[in-house]
């Protein structure tokens, strides 16, 4: 890069880190998530008293009930007098969508859940906005930036479809079926990245290298690529923590082999850093 295109680098890095920040700590971010209670089919009374099927710390000791039937459609239904939300409204029963854009959310004060699903399975994800983790953060270090990580990959098209079989820290692997891989040569050696998870246009790789457990979180670091046609952008600068760094209730992905690089990539986040509580 020209000394110009640097700093506009380094500047628009700085910009994206920012919004990192943002979306982590704001009150529905992973830092907020507190819980994760798995759904079988049957009615589950949920509340903070101890004798629920469910209990949730923080809300009404009997707030209500969580249905799951046969085809899998969850209901939740408040009790009138525990003071609860569902989307923002004074309702009392709802379906709970597990939408991964805008999931039903069931609120009271502080607390809230909503539904999510992995391989069949439906669980409530628990969020509380004055959680330890999120009280304690204090940072995310990183490594010092390196244009010189910002490589411009082929994007290369599979002729067939490839299957992985992706596993996850909570132990639900699942099949995704694969399409380009992306290929990138450093320091005269080629590699090769997957891209299990994203979208078309901002496919994610799950991967670990050199740093992994050491100066990294030890399971993962995600990187989304910015597809340029027949090219991508992998921009190491921008690997990011996955979010079982900032809670033990997350779902993450495991790499595949493929993406267990034998490189030590000094570049994007570090551990995060939590302070000590009094």
């Amino acid at each position: 890069m020209t000394a110009p295109d640097e700093t506009h680098y380094l500047s628009a890095l700085e910009t994206w880190h920012s919004q990192r920040l943002a979306a982590l700590t704001k009150d529905d971010g992973w830092l907020s998530v507190a819980g994760l209670e798995w759904l079988d089919p049957g009615v589950w009374r949920f509340g903070s008293a101890p004798d629920n099927d469910i209990v949730i710390a923080g809300i009404p000791a009997r707030a209500g009930t969580i249905a799951q039937d046969a085809q899998g459609t969850v209901t939740v239904s408040l009790d009138p007098s525990a003071g609860g939300a569902i989307d923002g409204q004074a309702l009392q029963e709802a379906q709970l969508s597990a939408g991964p854009e805008a999931p039903t959310r069931v609120t009271f004060g502080s607390m809230s859940f909503y539904l999510i699903e992995r391989n069949g399975r439906k669980a409530l994800r628990i969020l509380d906005g004055n959680s330890r983790n999120r009280r304690t953060f204090s940072a995310i270090p990183r490594f010092p930036v390196d244009p010189s990580w910002r490589i411009v990959a082929d994007w290369v098209v599979l002729e067939t479809p490839r299957p992985f079989e992706v596993d996850s820290v909570i132990g639900i692997p699942s099949t995704i079926m694969v399409s380009h891989k992306a290929v990138f040569s450093r320091d005269g050696r080629s590699y090769e990245l997957w891209p299990t998870h994203g979208t078309e246009n901002a496919p994610m790789f799950v991967l670990r290298d050199g740093t992994s457990g050491r100066e990294t979180y030890g399971a993962s670091r995600f990187l989304v690529g910015e597809i340029q046609k027949d090219r991508i952008v992998l921009d190491f600068n921008k690997a990011i923590n996955p979010p079982c760094a900032f809670t033990d209730f997350a779902t993450c992905p495991l790499p595949p082999s493929e993406n267990r690089l034998p490189l030590h990539i000094a570049a994007g986040e570090m551990l995060p850093l939590f302070q000590a509580e009094a």
